[in-house]
């Protein structure tokens, strides 16, 4: 178990270098942008820092194509660079997480480059999935991106990437490459990361034979495989040398399943996908919020809490739908009517439910701006959901946008900025005692001091549209009330000793209005 389990209850920001801060005016965000930065970080008030891909990429998908693991990518900057960061981050109390990537590669990695050089047969293609020439792709699986996941070398024979043809699968069942992720945690792990957060981490094994999907709902021949828990104790021995964290990406329905990833020799933590998939309901929320703690406590783990990501459609954006019935890729689309105002109120009052939680935190970058969603003219559009869709699917781009920083505008841009981006700067926002980024300072400030306090204890509201919840301080530090009121009726406060945050103003008669949450001292 990690010495110092910071991580049970830490703030973690989500970085998206690519579009965080441009530190040399390409247009492309960098380390230098973000070494810039730091400052603006630490007076935030998170905890850590955690870096979506950063290595070698051709950037077929955002990065997560891997080149490279022990190398920068160009456009970012250079190791020499990161090892800085890590350094500045860390003099500042800031921890850093890097992000790993073990179902794939980039068709650009010098494994995958041997192994078609090499050919069938090879112990090259032993790494990855290769299967002969056919009429017919091996199997009947589906990408995870839309589509078959197989395509043909020259040769004609059929390799596996369970996203892009330009992400070939590794082959798990290879020592090789069990061996080469270990020697990259500990490339990171000396340098000085935190810890990892594991993309993609219930897809890596894949059944014997790779059989087609199963008919009669027996087990799933890539995700969640029994193999993994294996892969996983092997990684928490080796994290545990440097006292470093393992924090998976895994999506899975089943809260049970989802568990045995947390044992106390596997995983650290895991996003909980969830909470952040319901609409704005109360008892929607109150569900998921009950389940996620139950499902956490035999394995002692601490839940986690994201209402945004790279992937998904931003929080503002989300909640501002008449239709919102929360968040799934398939309903992810442009054109959609959307009250930015309403949503803009709801996110507020999500932050201060999300932060009031018992476990730890995410947050992606913008998010404490109250940035939108923005929707990029088709041609720009860089995400390949886009395209594998037929251009159904608008893609991720439209949460990718890089963050605004100055009033008077940024410079270049590698996806389109939106008109009126300006308003929502950084530089702006600072100076404004209402505006998101105010919130999210005071609010992550606050949090300190009760953010190791004790678990959840609902309280009894007469109203259904109301979410209420007590969390008491170790050592004497009284009792945090967090009170949401979803509405449309307000609600009278709880007896409270004081007012210590409020989403939104209070009605002139001191109720809590619709779509807005307070912190109270019992």
């Amino acid at each position: 178990m990690s010495r110092t389990e910071w991580w049970r209850s830490a703030a973690i920001y989500q970085v998206y270098v690519r579009s965080f801060a441009d530190g040399n005016g390409d247009g492309t965000g960098d380390l230098a942008g973000v070494r810039a930065r730091l400052p603006y970080l630490a007076e935030l008030g998170v905890d850590a820092l955690w870096f979506t891909p950063w290595y070698l990429s051709p950037l077929a998908d955002g990065g997560y194509d891997v080149a490279d693991y022990r190398t920068i990518d160009p456009a970012f900057g250079t190791l020499a660079e990161a090892e800085a960061l890590l350094a500045e981050a860390r003099a500042l109390g800031l921890r850093t997480i890097v992000d790993i990537v073990p179902n794939h590669v980039s068709d650009q990695h010098p494994w995958f480059k041997a192994a078609l050089a090499a050919g069938p047969g090879s112990p090259e293609q032993e790494l990855f999935h290769f299967r002969p020439p056919s009429a017919e792709p091996p199997n009947d699986w589906v990408s995870e991106f839309g589509g078959v996941p197989w395509s043909r070398t020259e040769s004609g024979q059929w390799y596996l990437h369970l996203f892009t043809p330009e992400q070939p699968d590794l082959n798990w069942n290879h020592p090789k490459v069990r061996q080469e992720h270990e020697e990259v945690l500990r490339f990171w792990f000396e340098r000085g990361a935190a810890g990892v957060r594991i993309d993609s981490a219930a897809l890596l094994a894949k059944a014997d034979g790779l059989p087609d999907m199963p008919a009669d709902g027996g087990p799933h021949p890539f995700h969640d495989r029994p193999e993994l828990h294996g892969i996983y104790r092997t990684w928490r021995r080796l994290a545990e040398e440097y006292d470093a964290v393992l924090i998976g990406e895994i999506w899975l329905p089943d809260p049970e399943r989802f568990a045995r990833y947390l044992r106390p020799d596997e995983l650290h933590t895991a996003f909980n996908f969830d909470f952040l998939a319901r609409p704005w309901d109360a008892a929607e929320l109150r569900e998921s919020i009950a389940m996620t703690l139950a499902a956490h406590a035999p394995v002692g783990a601490p839940a986690t809490w994201v209402l945004a990501n790279h992937d998904v459609t931003r929080t503002v954006t989300r909640y501002g739908r008449a239709e919102d019935t929360g968040f799934a890729f398939a309903r992810k689309r442009s054109g959609v009517p959307t009250d930015l105002d309403l949503g803009t109120r709801r996110a507020r009052a999500a932050a201060l439910l999300s932060l009031a939680l018992p476990g730890s935190v995410y947050l992606y970058q913008g998010e404490e701006l109250g940035l939108p969603e923005a929707e990029i003219p088709p041609e720009r559009v860089q995400d390949p959901m886009h395209a594998r869709s037929g251009g159904v699917d608008p893609g991720r781009d439209g949460c990718r946008v890089p963050l605004p920083w100055r009033t008077d505008g940024d410079g270049p841009s590698w996806l389109p900025r939106p008109a009126g981006w300006e308003r929502y700067a950084a530089e702006r926002q600072s100076g404004d005692a209402d505006s998101m980024l105010s919130l999210y300072r005071t609010a992550l400030r606050l949090r300190r001091a009760f953010r190791d306090a004790g678990g959840l204890r609902w309280l009894p509201m007469e109203a259904p549209h109301v979410l209420s919840f007590a969390r008491t301080v170790p050592d004497g530090g009284g009792t945090v009330l967090c009170v949401v009121n979803f509405g449309p009726p307000e609600v009278a406060l709880p007896a409270h000793r004081e007012l210590l945050l409020a989403s939104g103003p209070l009605t002139p008669s001191g109720g809590l209005p619709q779509d807005t949450a307070v912190w109270l001292r019992a």
